[in-house]
């Protein structure tokens, strides 16, 4: 499974990358922010967006609706990262289009686990 995580925090994105591969399911596909994603959306193939909400520039919300501009990523399941988790914040979160959210500081051992369970509801 190819994941596109855009994340502005590089130990962040270091340790996301590090967790999801070494379960053996993940390919992950890396941009620091919301920008870059945009920029190299023409050449991905992610089958789930992972998104950081909080970024410099493009917000999470703003990069998951411009992705979602592209053919090949208008249907793709997206997750946010962050550390905003109250019910309100994650009813908003869906309303852009989101699956739902994983919240920040994440358990590395249970990441991969996080992210399946939240494609299961997708699929239901």
């Amino acid at each position: 499974m190819i994941i596109l995580h855009v994340e502005d925090d590089e130990d962040i994105r270091d340790i996301a990358k590090m967790a999801l591969e070494m379960m053996g399911d993940f390919t992950v596909i890396q941009q620091d922010c919301g920008e870059a994603a945009i920029a190299t959306a023409a050449e991905t193939k992610p089958d789930v967006l992972l998104l950081d909400v909080m970024m410099p520039g493009k917000t999470g919300p703003e990069t998951l609706a411009e992705l979602r501009k592209f053919e090949h990523l208008a249907n793709i399941p997206a997750i946010y990262m962050t550390a905003r988790v109250q019910p309100s914040e994650i009813d908003q979160f869906k309303k852009t289009g989101a699956l739902g959210v994983i919240e920040k500081p994440f358990d590395p051992v249970t990441l991969g686990k996080d992210i399946m369970d939240l494609l299961k509801t997708h699929t239901e």
